[in-house]
């Protein structure tokens, strides 16, 4: 432990460094004597530098017995960052997926805020508290305001306006009077005005008008579902809901209604959405319904509006949050209800550093904090529906549409039968042709899916077969056009076209394959008086891809093709056709999941088809028509996917029938990273042994993503019916995961979604 002190009869404080260290460190308190709370922001020497730590609470002196304890330098909080309930939740997150607790409370707090050292140079925090000025008047006794106003007009203006607006800001009043500065100060000296510091924070939402709504009357089943949340709410005590609803079936609506009954007994709202595209559109819906009451929570924002809206939260100002996975850590005092859409989407699992499920940590934040939480999807994930038939989860249906329209048609073209379309391009079958040439005739929209980026995604020679593959990543490089290029869509890397082959020298390198921006070319030539836009990563997120959605919402758009961004719970009146150009990408990938994600998938796409009064109709392109993935969505049957699905799991101890760890290795040196993950495996086997834990050992091999930004992969999965017995195999060899060898990195993912 840090220290050069000896320790006295001062206080001593456990404090959590975000360093990929286990245990916490104790230092005594600060010699100033700065009063130091569990919660707040210190900075503490460690090693020859200072950082930023974490109070977790008072140290008993015995345990600073022995060592040599260094004080705090300096308290950074008036108050703390993270109060005792939300400073619980995180420690009860960093056990369960162990991971060590200083890294998990930095991800809960907003970037930018912590000083740090660089180079030997310290850094003050990027991001600080602003202060300004706001006065108050004293009462003037007649004769002094008359002399004021007979001699000093403006000043008298000034006096006047400030005790008709008891704490106004200075910036105010400066609008109001550009020279006023000299006013203030004297009205000041004289006594006329009070004036105090007051920390300014920013409002997201400042000068955004949005006209109220009333809120629809509600069918059948929506009321159901409503009444049995809102009864749940008002007991104030924990319980968990799966709102199973179709595609339009007004999930949303019920998530409102939860969130008034919330307000109504003054306790808050956090809801957690899977995209960032989806929030600006969920943001005017929830104004509409609430005002600007609320606080936005996402990567998309720059870090002082992340700052302003955390401390929106944690003052109480505003007690309804809106955000993606990392909002789940929002401080938000006392909710009420914690909603999840989309909760079976994979975004909102973290697959680095902290790795955590977002919508398994807001079952935890709700449990704990005796309040609602609701997870809803038109697709619930396995694991949502294992836990409502075992009774851990109540399932409410929505089994029809909020506007009474039937689901949309789905109609599934085999693309073996259907090799090319109209002039030879093998993008569209003839079917599918023709229904988007009859649904622009009828002056309706288009959603096209394809889930691949760029123009092409290989660049092939034809004289030697090779592809111009990524010089960090075991993956082919993209041919992009816009701008012309090869991009690697794993580690960014970049380069220009090459004139020849690098393997052979030869000239004959083409695109192979189709990519959204190939597709978008395809589509102009084929429909050249359409409208056409394209949405993907290449376009951007946030406002940029808000702009795009917001034009097919003002019909300025015929047809829309995009990847997985125009799948998510957008509600488009005028879309009345989705096509999923290549339904099977996903359905090959080396995961236990991949038919779940692709029955997903294809339902939430065409989902967005027939949502308002025109009937809706999709048209799922494939190899494999007779997948049960691809079979069960062409009939919207989640029951019959979901029931075979968990069969199959069953029979191989697979999630949510069996708990699952990865270990994942990576180093520069291909033998080094083979070695450790041997010798790890070995470790591994040998605690099973001497435990008689009951776990499966599943490696270690390559990993089928084997070489990822310059370092080589390998992993191995830990499957045991319980994930207490993989954990207590884990601590067995913890030092061992610790302490890797020189130039390996050892990571650990409880409960992983992504195989790769």
């Amino acid at each position: 432990m840090p220290g050069t002190a000896t320790p006295s009869a001062r206080a001593f404080y456990h404090v959590a460094v975000p360093l990929p260290l286990r245990s916490p460190f104790i230092y005594s308190a600060p010699k100033d004597g700065t009063p130091v709370l569990p919660g707040m922001r210190v900075l503490v020497p460690f090693g020859a530098r200072r950082i930023t730590g974490y109070v977790i609470g008072l140290a008993q002196a015995a345990d600073a017995e022995g060592f040599r304890v260094r004080p705090i330098a300096r308290v950074l909080d008036a108050v703390p960052s993270l109060d005792a309930s939300l400073l619980e939740f995180l420690r009860r997150a960093a056990e369960y997926y162990m991971h060590p607790l200083g890294e998990v409370l930095r991800a809960a707090l907003p970037p930018g805020i912590n000083p740090f050292e660089k180079a030997g140079q310290f850094h003050e925090a990027r991001i600080r508290q602003k202060f300004e000025t706001v006065f108050t008047a004293r009462p003037m006794p007649e004769d002094a305001a008359q002399e004021m106003q007979r001699r000093a007009k403006t000043r008298w203006a000034v006096y006047t306006h400030i005790a008709a607006h008891p704490g106004i800001s200075s910036a105010a009043l400066r609008s109001r009077w550009s020279t006023c500065a000299a006013h203030l100060r004297r009205l000041t000296d004289d006594g006329w005005l009070d004036a105090q510091q007051q920390p300014v924070v920013g409002d997201l939402f400042a000068g955004l008008d949005i006209a109220p709504d009333t809120p629809p009357t509600l069918t059948d089943e929506q009321a159901a579902a409503t009444d049995a949340i809102v009864a749940q709410i008002r007991t104030g005590q924990y319980g968990g809901f799966l709102l199973h609803g179709v595609t339009g079936s007004g999930k949303t609506e019920v998530y409102l209604q939860a969130i008034a009954a919330a307000r109504e007994m003054g306790r808050g709202a956090l809801v957690l959405v899977p995209e960032i595209t989806l929030t600006p559109q969920l943001v005017r819906r929830y104004m509409a319904r609430f005002g600007t009451e609320l606080a936005v929570w996402h990567s998309g924002l720059s870090d002082r509006a992340r700052y302003d809206a955390w401390q929106r939260l944690r003052s109480g100002e505003v007690k309804m949050v809106i955000g993606v996975r990392s909002a789940v850590f929002a401080p938000l005092d006392n909710p009420g209800v914690i909603i999840v859409d989309e909760e079976h989407d994979t975004s909102f699992k973290q697959e680095t550093g902290f790795a955590y499920h977002a919508r398994d940590l807001a079952v935890l934040r709700a449990s704990m904090s005796q309040s609602a939480v609701i997870l809803g999807s038109a697709t619930p994930s396995l694991e949502s529906r294992h836990n409502a038939d075992a009774g851990k989860l109540r399932r409410l249906a929505l089994v029809t549409r909020a506007t009474q329209r039937p689901l949309p048609h789905i109609e599934i073209i085999d693309l073996t039968q259907h090799r090319s379309g109209p002039g030879g391009q093998t993008l569209l079958s003839a079917p599918l042709h023709r229904a988007i040439s009859e649904t622009l005739s009828r002056q309706e929209q288009v959603i096209l899916f394809l889930n691949r980026r760029g123009f092409a995604p290989t660049l092939l020679c034809r004289d030697c077969g090779e592809a111009i593959r990524c010089a960090h990543c075991a993956v082919s490089l993209t041919y992009h056009t816009h701008p012309r290029g090869l991009v690697c869509h794993y580690c960014d890397h970049r380069q220009s076209v090459p004139e020849r082959c690098p393997a052979c020298a030869g000239t004959a390198l083409h695109p192979v394959g189709i990519g959204t921006q190939k597709a978008e070319e395809i589509l102009r030539e084929l429909f050249p008086a359409a409208r056409i836009a394209r949405l993907d990563r290449d376009v951007g997120s946030g406002a940029r891809a808000e702009a795009v959605l917001d034009a097919l919402r003002r019909e300025e758009v015929d047809i829309l093709v995009g990847t997985q961004m125009v799948t998510k719970g957008h509600d488009f009146p005028k879309v009345t056709l989705v096509g999923v150009l290549q339904g099977d990408v996903g359905l090959h990938m080396p995961d236990f999941r991949a038919g779940e994600k692709t029955f997903q998938l294809l339902t939430q796409v065409a989902g967005r088809a027939g949502r308002s009064t025109h009937p809706g109709r999709a048209i799922i392109q494939t190899f494999n028509p007779q997948h049960p993935a691809i079979a069960a969505a062409q009939h919207h049957d989640y029951a019959r996917f979901a029931a075979q699905e968990l069969v199959d799991r069953a029979e191989l101890g697979y999630p949510p029938f069996g708990k699952m760890v990865a270990i994942r290795f990576n180093s520069t040196d291909a033998d080094a990273v083979e070695a450790a993950a041997k010798g790890l495996a070995q470790h591994l086997r040998n605690a099973a042994k001497a435990t008689g834990t009951d776990v499966t050992l599943l490696g270690p091999t390559p990993s089928p993503l084997s070489l990822l930004q310059g370092r080589h992969r390998w992993h191995l999965l830990l499957k045991s019916p319980r994930q207490d017995w993989n954990r207590r195999l884990l601590l067995a060899v913890v030092e061992a995961i610790e302490a890797p060898p020189k130039g390996v990195r050892i990571h650990v993912d409880i409960d992983p979604f992504s195989m790769l």
